[in-house]
């Protein structure tokens, strides 16, 4: 099997000849390649090199296309700092309150320019290495998150709190929801396998599994509904401890979820054995980032245990990888993954 029919059967429920790795490294590749940030998300060529360099490298069977986690706040007017050698970052919201929602302009996305980038380079991966590696195209923020950004995240989680003002809440959330959409209609289009989002302020350690449940679950559900319209599988990354919205999670409808390593990867087993494939989870930072490689193997070892006995399962760190990450850790990853039973009943 090659890099795509490995992930192509995890994401069916069949049995790969081994266990499937993607990485989320657009950091610790582009440092690797000898690339800063701007140069990274301003060309896709680049964006491009450093993702097929990275694959090539370590041997990987997907590569998942991410920039950064403002892309979209960026192109509905949030305030975005593009730092020379770090990800993009938000400064808080622009909306002054709720009301404004009434008076928010439509977003063309596709005249986008760094959407513009991040589409064109995903479809230069596919051209390249889409019938051996699995291309998973990331269309940046859910809709819980890019609300969040454009009201800023403080107000945002007290409007929420106080479930006053829902008519308002939910305007918002379906403004962010067909913003969201546009990407992944835009993304669909480059011919990649694969697309998702995050939503990392939707998790327990910021927002109750109630309220989950009622604003940031429908909104999660619409994406997965978009992708399955488009044809293609979708997956869902929340950060955080995931324990209590485990459930939940499940009925978004999304054929993988990407989970944090705070989440307890017995119960994430339990909750998705047979009906979704988990992705994940190993630390990025404590582990694979500050590791040693003996600790990397060993933390390796535990989680292809805990998965042995259903093939719905991606390695991949719980969360993306710090740039410094030290290439030894990631081997170390590679050789235990590689060294491993398949797992496979006899």
């Amino acid at each position: 099997m090659n890099g795509r029919q490995r992930i192509d059967a995890a994401l069916r429920g069949e049995w790969p000849d081994r266990t499937p790795l993607m990485l989320h490294n657009f950091m610790m590749a582009a440092r690797e390649a000898g690339v800063n940030m701007r140069q990274f998300r301003e060309d896709p060529v680049t964006m491009a090199r450093v993702f097929g360099e990275a694959a090539e490298r370590y041997g990987l069977d997907g590569i998942m296309v991410d920039v950064d986690t403002v892309t979209l706040s960026g192109a509905v007017g949030v305030d975005v700092d593009l730092p020379e050698d770090n990800p993009g970052r938000s400064h808080g919201g622009f909306m002054k309150s709720l009301e404004e929602v009434r008076d928010l302009k439509p977003v063309d996305l596709a005249n986008n320019p760094r959407v513009q980038v991040w589409t064109e380079a995903v479809a230069l991966l596919v051209k390249d290495y889409g019938n051996e590696i699995f291309i998973r195209g990331n269309c940046d923020q859910s809709p819980f998150s890019l609300a969040s950004s454009m009201r800023g995240m403080d107000h945002w989680l007290m409007e929420v709190a106080a479930q006053v003002d829902d008519e308002l809440v939910f305007a918002l959330l379906d403004y962010c929801t067909d913003v969201c959409c546009q990407f992944l209609k835009l993304m669909a289009k480059t011919g990649c396998h694969m697309l998702s989002n995050g939503d990392s302020p939707a998790g327990p350690d910021v927002l109750s599994p109630r309220l989950y449940g009622k604003y940031a679950l429908p909104s999660e559900k619409r994406l997965a509904d978009c992708s399955h319209e488009l044809g293609l599988p979708y997956l869902l990354h929340i950060c955080g401890k995931t324990d209590r919205i485990l459930q939940p999670m499940t009925e978004i409808g999304a054929e993988a979820l990407e989970i944090d390593y705070k989440t307890n990867v017995q119960a994430a087993h339990d909750a998705f054995k047979d009906k979704i494939t988990f992705v994940g989870n190993l630390d990025p930072s404590e582990v694979l980032a500050r590791g040693t490689p003996a600790v990397v193997k060993a933390k390796t070892e535990e989680l292809l245990n805990v998965f042995a006995d259903t093939p719905r399962f991606i390695l991949n760190s719980g969360c993306a990888l710090p740039a410094a990450t030290p290439a030894e850790n990631i081997r170390a990853m590679c050789a235990c993954l590689r060294s491993h039973a398949a797992g496979v009943p006899a």
